[in-house]
């Protein structure tokens, strides 16, 4: 298994947060787009002033290479989990392990019983990533995704602190 370091984010990443967003896979993944220091800086600043998230840079071997967060907890106790690792980080466990430590954090730090993230039908690594890290697939949610016009159905799944 790889190892991996959570940590909070720090104006010093700001070239990592710019080059991972500068992928097209992940292009469409902001609620605008992150391609200036300022932009990057105000990525990163949002999850520091959230009561509903934490977000952490993914270190591994003493570099920033992705980020894992956990956004929208609400008064039931669950979390929606997401993750992206830099495209030379990908392939390794990176993601895997960043999403295993980040529901430990969730399940014992938090106090969440339950956790769900969601990936587009097309996105295997992504799916390969959620099963690894032990969560279960629960179902298709249809037309949920929207990126650049378009809809995409969605595979939820989700881990319980009892799993």
């Amino acid at each position: 298994m790889t190892e991996v370091e959570l940590r909070g984010w720090r104006p010093d990443d700001m070239s990592v947060v710019l080059d991972a967003f500068s992928s097209p896979d992940m292009a469409e993944q902001a609620a605008r787009p992150i391609d200036n220091a300022q932009a990057a800086l105000e990525w990163m600043g949002v999850w520091g002033f959230r009561d509903d998230a934490r977000a952490f840079a993914v270190v591994s071997n003493g570099e920033v290479v992705g980020n894992v967060a956990v956004s929208n907890i609400d008064a039931h106790g669950t979390g929606w989990v997401s993750y992206w690792t830099l495209p030379r980080a990908r392939g390794r466990g990176v993601a895997v392990a960043a999403t295993r430590k980040v529901a430990e954090w969730a399940f014992g730090e938090r106090g969440l019983f339950r956790l769900e993230l969601g990936h587009r039908v097309s996105n295997a690594a992504s799916c390969a990533v959620a099963t690894r890290a032990g969560f279960l697939p629960e179902g298709i949610e249809r037309a949920k995704g929207s990126y650049e016009g378009v809809r995409y159905d969605v595979e939820r799944h989700a881990r319980l602190a009892t799993d």
